[in-house]
């Protein structure tokens, strides 16, 4: 009999967000690799619609069909109050998911604890690493209690961590990419290096100390940066309001800026622009930084399987990840120019290395199956 496992999405209300739906396809399409059914759980609020309701799980099994999951989609309430039953008439609901599946894989920090045990195993996925545990602490979020936990920070539940373990046993484990949807694409020579971020956040108060999850804060140390290298920088961004000053602003410095919505909108679309990328430049969230969770992006990893060179903002000491090989991490300014001049200077070799590393730490078959088996 073949394991199924119900992967929670995270992504109905984000339907215009390519990037987000590539976290849970990677993950489920290294379980069906490893054979196992996969079932694609969304938790909606039960306030919403059914006619909204509707809408959206249409759309959203129209981004999963080309992957063969437009027919895997389960609904369930995000909170204690039941979802309407006319409102999961064209998808699986909550009760159909637990009785097929196996194990829960859970990203959503916020579902029910009623409806986590009502799976017969059950394991936790945190892919905000130390922020996380930091909102337990502060008591934004209060998780269900799992059989498994699992988080992508390699600092989390450590002697080396700033931030508390949260009275769990922390399992890490690398962001997984399958390499069979992200080949290695030759990008034009006048190809820019980009990178595809949410622009705002917030500040949080944690422990008396203010913590930043605010992207542009990071970047605004080296806005000075494209009049130091020689290839174009870009940013694909979700600006709201802000949209056109913040061109304006980063315009001026020599960045080129693009609405994320616009080119990054699908999974196609994503996948589309990071491979016509000359690879990635990226700052990572203050709190990376304050926090040393020594993460590394979902995104990043996907600009490496494409064979990308990534030059990314250094977020504490890891156990495998270079600095200087296919994957580059900054600390400063000077150091991110030196970088981006060391990748050009040996362009294809750089390119064989990013695509060495996805293959050696970040291939969803491996990974996946080690979580897996563990969980299991």
């Amino acid at each position: 009999m073949r394991t199924t496992v119900c992967f929670t999405g995270k992504n109905i209300y984000y339907l215009k967000g390519g990037g987000h739906f590539w976290v849970p396809l990677n993950w489920t399409l290294g379980l069906r690799a490893l054979g196992c059914n996969v079932m694609w759980l969304e938790p909606i609020d039960p306030k919403t619609p059914v006619v909204e309701i509707r809408k959206l799980t249409r759309l959203l099994k129209d981004r999963l069909e080309p992957y063969g999951l437009g027919d895997s989609v389960a609904l369930c309430s995000i909170t204690t109050e039941p979802l309407d039953p006319a409102a999961t008439e064209e998808c699986l609901d909550i009760d159909a998911a637990c009785e097929l599946s196996t194990l829960l894989v859970n990203l959503r920090y916020d579902l029910p604890a009623k409806q986590v045990r009502r799976f017969r195993r059950s394991a936790l996925l945190d892919i905000d690493p130390g922020l996380m545990q930091m909102w337990v602490s502060v008591g934004r979020y209060s998780p269900a209690q799992h059989d498994l936990y699992f988080t992508i920070g390699e600092t989390v539940g450590t002697l080396n961590a700033r931030f508390p373990s949260c009275g769990v046993e922390w399992h890490y484990t690398p962001p997984p990419v399958y390499l069979p949807q992200w080949t290695p694409v030759e990008a034009a020579p006048t190809a820019s290096y980009t990178t595809v971020a949410h622009w705002w956040g917030e500040e949080i108060q944690f422990n008396g100390v203010p913590i930043n999850t605010e992207k542009r804060e990071s970047f605004l140390h080296y806005v000075d940066l494209p009049s130091r290298v020689a290839p174009t920088l870009e940013l694909a961004l979700t600006m709201g309001d802000a949209e056109d000053d913040e061109r304006k602003f980063w315009g001026d410095y020599g960045w080129r800026v693009q609405d994320s919505h616009q080119v990054t909108a699908t999974p196609e679309e994503y996948r589309t622009y990071v491979q016509q990328s000359r690879g990635e430049f990226s700052c990572a969230k203050p709190s990376c930084m304050q926090l040393e969770n020594a993460w590394i992006s979902d995104r990043t990893i996907c600009y490496l399987a494409s064979g990308k060179p990534a030059i990314v903002q250094h977020t504490g000491p890891s156990r495998y990840l270079p600095d200087c090989e296919g994957l580059f991490r900054f600390h400063n300014i000077d150091e991110a120019a030196r970088m981006i001049a060391l990748v050009e200077s040996d362009y294809d070799r750089q390119c064989r290395a990013a695509r060495s590393l996805a293959e050696t730490y970040f291939d969803a078959e491996k990974v996946v199956g080690r979580v897996l088996e563990r969980a299991l």
